[in-house]
């Protein structure tokens, strides 16, 4: 049983801003100005589930120590109400808020994708009001020098806070819970990336021209610094509720999407089975969230802010450097039923440009966190060795991409199937007879560019077998049909159909000729055809066929696919992935 669909593209919004805004616009900045001076399963299903394994365990890690981290700042921000707070108190504070957003991912998803937009609303309109008010008070000299510390600094305290900006991806991690996930991810995302970047800018921007340097240096609260110095104690009070809420949001939408990950390599038997077990009344992955929080739980209590950053920011690094390689993994396989809706602009440059620049961030991070991360992907290959490994038998796209350059056909069959589950699943197609008759129908893929008598005598003997018939009547048949009229019907398209005798008969054959069959009738060689067989009793579904053929050859990309196919399985999968109107 598949978990329920009940994000709609505000919910991902939601998801995503309130993921991104909080320790990089509430707390990051101080530190950085005292400096400044889904993924898993592309991972797997691209590199393989070695690297999946990492891949998979990085991102749980990674996005649980970035939530554990909004966790430590609700209890620091504590200290605003309680300034002799200690950091007993500040952990208990955090620990209690995990339980609490524990259980409410537990209840829906729905209902922590509904508190998810409320909290990021509220948590905009502070930052809005806040911008707006500090920007008149702004003082220019703050701003000079304007890099104090050169450029490059700025390049390697990008690195310190790129765990921001992780949460942007945190949404894919619950794609099989988003409603229209074609339409709805993309777009949430893109909408959470530039508002949320605009904010950060904007509010930093302002921060930086009302607070000194040597004030905002290191500090944990600089907008509440800035709060203080335009709007006193209610501007304090107020970005102080503001951090709080931004804290809580990505608290619980991390909880949320780092428990899909263990999940995930559960199902994919990665993990233990019993990891990917759904509770039994509110069908919400209960072991996968109780184990996520229990690890931030222990995270919270035993490390130390710095440490927790540096590690989730190198670990997110490594994951966008592996995503990246993923798409060009992906798209250089040229997996038929690999098909994306939302595809990257201006490829490949775009991801190997982005690859480039996230090994400057890496390099930047220092020795102590590349090792960190060295010693977790160690670990990983580990785990997929001595448990995971004798219990996957599914192949990755790299082995496509390997057959492309050998021209060596290897047994690569399973990616390509699980791409037309998700296709169907995404695009929510909903099998009629006609994908039934398809699943089941004959397929001719034939070599050289035999005549078509030969073609005809061939179909005539499957269909003799299959419809119980006569193959030479059938053959006969097939003969007088194209004498009546040519079934070429454009070029490189044929559609030979013929009624028969008996009652409740009716069927479907796909044959494709690279190199053509010639039909006195056209002056181009055919490429593929449709053949139709029936009864009289079937005349109605014999033009609804028909109907869906047209369909299916008026698709854009018919042709291109259909010749690129590398077996009978995959010319099914260019008909049964098709964009036609469906009976229900």
């Amino acid at each position: 049983m598949g978990l329920k669909k009940e994000l709609n593209l505000l919910g991902i919004f939601s998801v995503a801003s309130g993921a991104m805004i909080s320790s990089g616009i509430f707390v990051l900045p101080g530190l950085a100005y005292a400096k400044a001076g889904g993924t898993y399963f592309y991972i797997e299903r691209s590199l393989g589930p070695a690297f999946g394994t990492f891949g998979g365990l990085a991102n749980w890690f990674s996005l649980s120590l970035k939530s554990a981290f909004a966790l430590v700042g609700i209890g620091a921000f504590a200290v605003l109400i309680k300034p002799d707070i200690t950091l007993f108190e500040i952990k208990f504070i955090a620990v209690t808020a995990c339980i609490i957003f524990t259980f409410s991912n537990l209840i829906s998803v729905k209902f922590t994708g509904k508190l998810q937009i409320v909290l990021v609303f509220i948590l905009i309109a502070i930052l809005v009001l806040y911008i707006g008010r500090g920007f008149i008070s702004t003082h220019p000299d703050n701003y000079v020098p304007f890099m104090p510390k050169g450029l490059w600094s700025i390049v390697s305290t990008a690195g310190l806070v790129f765990v921001s900006f992780g949460g942007l991806t945190k949404i894919a991690s619950v794609a099989e819970e988003v409603k229209n996930p074609s339409k709805n991810i993309p777009l949430g995302m893109l909408l959470a990336f530039f508002i949320v970047t605009l904010l950060y800018i904007l509010a930093v921007g302002v921060t930086v021209g009302i607070v000194a340097g040597s004030d905002l240096e290191g500090s944990l609260t600089p907008l509440s610094l800035g709060a203080d110095r335009v709007m006193g104690k209610f501007g304090t009070i107020m970005l102080a509720a503001a951090a709080i809420t931004a804290f809580i949001t990505t608290a619980n939408s991390g909880i949320l999407t780092a428990s899909r990950s263990p999940l995930a390599m559960s199902r994919d038997k990665l993990l233990p089975d019993f990891i990917s077990r759904l509770h039994g009344r509110f069908q919400t992955p209960h072991l996968a969230i109780f184990l996520t929080s229990g690890f931030m739980i222990l995270v919270i209590i035993f490390l130390s802010i710095e440490n927790l950053v540096k590690t989730a920011s190198t670990l997110m690094i490594i994951l966008f450097i592996m995503d990246n390689i993923s798409v060009l993994i992906m798209r250089e396989s040229r997996i038929q039923n690999y098909r994306p809706q939302f595809t990257v602009p201006l490829y490949p440059v775009t991801p190997i440009l982005a690859v480039i620049l996230y090994g400057f961030l890496l390099v930047e991070m220092g020795p102590v966190p590349l090792l960190s991360a060295l010693i977790f992907f160690l670990l990983g290959l580990l785990s997929y060795w001595f448990y995971s490994k004798r219990r996957v038998k599914r192949t990755a796209a790299i082995m496509h991409v390997v057959e492309r350059i050998t021209a060596r056909e290897l047994k690569t069959k399973t990616l390509g199937e699980e791409l037309k589950k998700i296709v169907i699943e995404r695009d929510e197609i909903i099998e009629d007879r006609f994908d039934r008759l398809i699943k089941e129908c004959k397929v001719l893929d034939l070599e050289g560019s035999p005549p078509i008598n030969d073609v005809f005598r061939t179909l005539s003997e499957i269909l003799s077998e299959r419809l119980d018939l006569d193959r030479e009547l059938l053959f006969s048949l097939f003969q007088e049909r194209e004498k009546q009229s040519c079934t070429v019907i454009k070029p490189g398209l044929a559609i030979p159909h013929i009624i028969i005798s008996g009652k409740n008969k009716f069927d479907i054959l796909l044959v494709r000729s690279r190199e053509g069959i010639f039909f006195s009738c056209a002056e181009e060689k055919v490429q593929t055809m449709f053949v139709l067989v029936g009864t009289v009793d079937h005349r109605n579904y014999h033009l609804r066929a028909l109907m869906s053929i047209a369909q299916i050859v008026q698709e854009p990309d018919f042709n291109r696919k259909w010749m690129k196919a590398r077996d009978t399985r995959e010319l099914k999968d260019v008909i049964l992935l098709s964009q036609r109107k469906r009976e229900s």
